[in-house]
């Protein structure tokens, strides 16, 4: 597998609801341009419309926004809720968005995540998971196949349909099924020999289920004939970051409150079964779920390398859940942090230049003494020794330093 790829998952979610909206997404596009001068490799989107917290309603339209305030990061729709359009027309806005981007966009499917939107247009949470997987059927074929399509539901009638453009990638963007807790979202991206992003599986209930995400795509997948790459399985987790655990604890203070109660009495999380009602009691909530690092970027690495272990595989991103529990500033100093510290560590990007500093080590250890003949005395030694464990030690410690 690839080197493992690292991103954001934007919802995005503005809390108390007495905000300014149009700056609050003024900040979304900031994040996303932070992101991409860091160095990220993905951000994702989600589609709302109702609630009054998560203020993107159509992801297409905001992607196509931030990609031309941005220059590499890859962006997708964290999801794009199917049965909510006719599917015709979703991959009639993907082919147009693949071109203005240049190829950076990527789709991501789910049926829906508030009953408050299905309900707005008389659709029932009970029909939504039926109607992605009909729907699906009708916008893969239409991505990958120039047959005509003709198909009637109790939502839309396509008649000879086809697409007019072709793709910018090829064959087509990169397609992801959104999952949270059950199999059907890894059902969904087995069949059709999609990516997979695993939303809900790293809290405590469905920890126990994140390898089985994968074996349930790999196993459809070998039913329908299609190939599953871990490189395309992404998993979303919570943190924030700060330069001392203690700095981490004080700044969710400023938010992590409106967030569970958003969660608890409007928001349909099953995977995230909130408790509590005071700071205290959400931040105890919050540690307590498997998921959540509210800490420093050694705890960051420490849970990712857990996070792999339980895949039993692998996968191939881990995807930052964003969050207003910090203050802007710290917010962005969390992003910082992740990935001046998290990224490098699983990418591997800074092993020649530890490896460079133990060569250095080495070599002044053995240098020959002007005043000592060919060996260094062992009061030397030791005083050699001690200033490249301080350098290390300088190195490694908080990530302050080096900002």
């Amino acid at each position: 597998m690839s080197r493992m790829r690292f991103g954001a998952f934007i919802p995005p979610h503005h809390l108390p609801t007495n905000y300014n909206p149009t700056y609050a997404l003024q900040r979304d596009v900031e994040i996303v341009q932070l992101l991409d001068s860091i160095g990220y490799d993905e951000a994702w989107f989600g589609e709302h419309h109702s609630g009054g917290v998560e203020l993107i309603s159509d992801p297409m339209m905001f992607i196509a926004h931030v990609a031309a305030q941005t220059r590499h990061i890859r962006l997708g729709t964290g999801v794009v809720s199917l049965p909510y359009h006719n599917p015709l027309w979703v991959a009639d806005r993907l082919a147009l968005l693949d071109h203005l981007t240049r190829g950076r966009v990527m789709l991501g499917l789910g049926p829906g995540a508030l009953a408050t939107d299905a309900a707005m247009i008389g659709l029932s949470p009970h029909e939504q998971r039926d109607a992605l997987d009909v729907d699906t059927d009708v916008l893969m074929h239409l991505l990958t196949s120039d047959e005509p399509i003709s198909i009637e539901t109790s939502r839309y009638k396509l008649v000879d349909a086809r697409l007019q453009l072709d793709f910018y990638q090829d064959p087509h963007p990169e397609v992801a099924a959104a999952a949270v807790v059950s199999p059907s979202g890894p059902r969904l991206a087995g069949k059709h020999g999609l990516g997979l992003i695993s939303i809900g599986a790293t809290m405590k209930a469905g920890v126990d289920v994140l390898a089985m995400h994968w074996d349930v795509v790999e196993q459809r997948a070998r039913e329908f004939g299609k190939q599953a790459n871990r490189a395309n399985w992404r998993v979303v987790g919570l943190m924030h970051l700060a330069d001392s655990k203690a700095q981490a604890l004080a700044d969710v203070r400023h938010g992590i409150r409106e967030f569970c109660d958003y969660l608890q009495h409007t928001a349909a999380a099953p995977q995230m079964q909130v408790t509590g009602n005071t700071i205290d009691e959400y931040i105890e909530w919050a540690l307590s779920t498997g998921s959540t690092v509210i800490g420093t970027y050694q705890d960051a690495i420490s849970h990712i390398d857990n996070l792999l272990e339980q895949s039993n595989g692998g996968f191939g991103c881990y995807l930052l859940f964003d969050h207003n529990w910090a203050p802007f500033a710290a917010k962005k100093r969390h992003y910082e942090i992740f990935g001046n510290y998290v990224v490098p560590h699983f990418k591997g990007a800074a092993k020649r230049r530890c490896a460079r500093c133990a060569t250095r080590w080495r070599r002044n250890n053995l240098r020959p003494s002007r005043h000592f003949g060919h060996g260094m005395t062992q009061n030397r030694k030791v005083k050699a020794e001690r200033r490249y464990r301080n350098g290390q030690a300088a190195h490694t410690s908080s990530p302050s330093r080096s900002m």
